[in-house]
């Protein structure tokens, strides 16, 4: 009898084991994104977390930060300095390596302004140089408590430091260089503020500006003055001509970026330009293992980039001080800063006017808004930064409805204020949104925004909303003012919705209108109906 037991359940065994193979080598295989490009295209580079956000903020903070104090003319740049204070003799083009030129024609070797500040507050760059700046660094004024509370009221949803810029000094508690925010400075500036930014229910963004680091020191070396124990900090020697990095350079990239996503877990990595010419398979290799700790951390993480860094399919395209002139399909973000990018003694901010207004034009073309704060050479978020976040968040506690959440309408919006063209750097451009300026978001497909980009002096006319176009096809039931509880008078005709305007507006800026419509409706046109026809 025992032989005949134990042959059925020793078949019955085998089938099961047949039926049911191993799980762990298909899943993990499926799990598992490759270096290639098309692997990593699989990815969801957009999760919803992310377009739901649209507003968030890091800060241009370090050592740099400290080497503009007492300043009289605008014509510093601070994010450069470590490159351009070595001018002594000029800076070629850092692309070409050609002077600038004289009106003769003749090549320009005039000392650079960042130059001449250097040795006025600090002295010849061969005896204090980018490294002196370092040795300096003292950040009592930082409270990552309080800059978390602070872009918490500002209304941004993700926050977090700039983590290395191109000066190749990580603002953590590094293992992978020993230039970091606690040898100089005594802080891990990105563990503090990760703590702080996700105790107030915010994503956390780290970005990384230090493949530049290659060209950025080349003035240093050329000048003189540093020492060979200090090459993991300036790079090897190499001249302008220098287009690709060591293999070395590559590693010691990677080692810090690699540190970075172990030990903080970004939800965002933002990328400066200029890594789209190192090496490919390093660009793969990063998205690759970033996409793969997401997975074993269970969570969607957002890759940022300029240029030709990644194709368009693998992360999310940055606009450097621009954006489209239209909406895009995929979503992108835009990063701005409201004066200069770091600390300058004279600095000049923008509105909060002006802020919420390339907000909103951002929003109502699928993108993101990536804001600068920069603090103080101490840490100290300056005065009026505080007041123009508070403002912003004031603004977005308001109207954050027609804000947050929302996907493109229609069409992004009316009026006679638009950008050129798209891209980089078209804030350059002076633009003034005016009342009759009007954006779109839209909320689902019966439940839409129209933002007027200024207070109207009369009524509010939506040119768009005509009954003699096809835009909306929709009856509208309700419109109400964002932080209004006043009743709206309106009308629908084929000069466009005209609304009343209303006694008082809850806000200094601009005003959204929430439009609620019946849902769409069909005749049910059935086979009954159609055998009586």
């Amino acid at each position: 009898m025992k032989f005949f037991i134990t042959i059925p359940v020793l078949i019955l065994g085998v089938m099961m084991s047949c039926q049911q193979p191993p799980k762990t080598t298909t899943i993990e295989n499926e799990a598992t994104i490759k270096e290639d490009w098309e692997s990593i295209s699989q990815v969801n580079k957009e999760p919803d977390w992310y377009k739901d956000a649209k507003f968030g903020i890091y800060t241009h903070f370090g050592p740099v930060s400290g080497a503009f104090v007492n300043m009289k003319k605008d014509e510093y740049l601070g994010g450069w300095h470590g490159m351009l204070m070595y001018g002594k003799k000029g800076i070629p083009n850092w692309k070409t390596g050609a002077y600038p030129k004289n009106s003769d024609g003749t090549p320009s070797y005039a000392p650079t302004p960042n130059y001449l500040h250097h040795v006025k507050q600090f002295g010849d760059p061969k005896e204090f140089g980018y490294k002196y700046l370092i040795e300096n660094f003292k950040p009592t004024g930082f409270d990552a408590e309080k800059w978390a509370e602070l872009f918490k009221i500002s209304g941004a949803k993700f926050a977090g430091p700039v983590a290395i810029h191109h000066d190749n000094f990580a603002m953590w508690d590094a293992k992978s260089t020993r230039w970091n925010s606690i040898n100089y400075g005594g802080v891990d500036i990105s563990g503090e503020l990760k703590k702080s930014v996700e105790k107030r229910g915010m994503k956390f963004i780290g970005s990384f500006h230090h493949a530049f680091t290659w060209k950025y020191y080349v003035p240093a070396h050329e000048y003189g003055g540093v020492s060979p124990e200090d090459y993991d900090l300036y790079t090897e020697p190499h001249g302008w001509d220098s287009n690709m990095p060591t293999e070395k350079y590559h590693q010691e990239w990677w080692a810090k970026l690699k540190e970075y996503i172990d030990v903080y877990q970004p939800d965002i990595i933002w990328f400066d330009w200029w890594l789209e010419n190192m090496e490919e398979k390093y660009r793969q290799k990063f998205l690759a293992y970033y996409y793969n700790k997401a997975k074993e951390w269970d969570k969607e993480v957002v890759v940022m980039f300029k240029e030709t860094t990644f194709p368009e399919t693998t992360a999310v395209r940055d606009y450097e001080r621009g954006r489209p002139n239209q909406p895009k399909e995929d979503a992108w973000v835009t990063d701005t800063s409201p004066g200069t990018w770091f600390y300058r003694s004279n600095a000049k901010f923008v509105t909060t006017n002006e802020l919420v207004d390339i907000l909103i034009d951002i929003v109502s073309k699928n993108g993101n808004m990536l804001l600068n704060v920069p603090p103080d050479p101490d840490g100290t978020i300056p005065e009026p930064m505080v007041k123009l976040l508070t403002e912003m968040g004031g603004w977005l506690e308001v109207n954050g409805e027609a804000i947050y959440g929302t996907r493109p309408w229609t069409i992004f919006g009316e009026g006679p204020t638009r950008i050129e063209s798209g891209g980089h750097k078209i804030e350059r451009q002076k633009i003034v949104y005016k009342e009759n300026d009007i954006r779109f978001t839209k909320k689902n497909d019966n439940e839409f925004f129209a933002l007027v980009m200024d207070t109207p002096k009369g009524e509010i006319v939506i040119e768009t909303l005509s009954t003699k176009f096809g835009v909306l096809n929709n009856t509208i039931e309700k419109i109400t003012l964002l932080g209004s509880k006043e009743s709206l008078e309106w009308e629908r005709n084929e000069k466009g919705l005209i609304i009343k305007r209303p006694n008082s507006f809850p806000t200094n800026f601009a005003h959204a209108f929430k439009i609620q419509c019946e849902g769409y409706k069909e005749n049910d046109i059935g086979g009954d109906l159609e055998q009586e026809l």
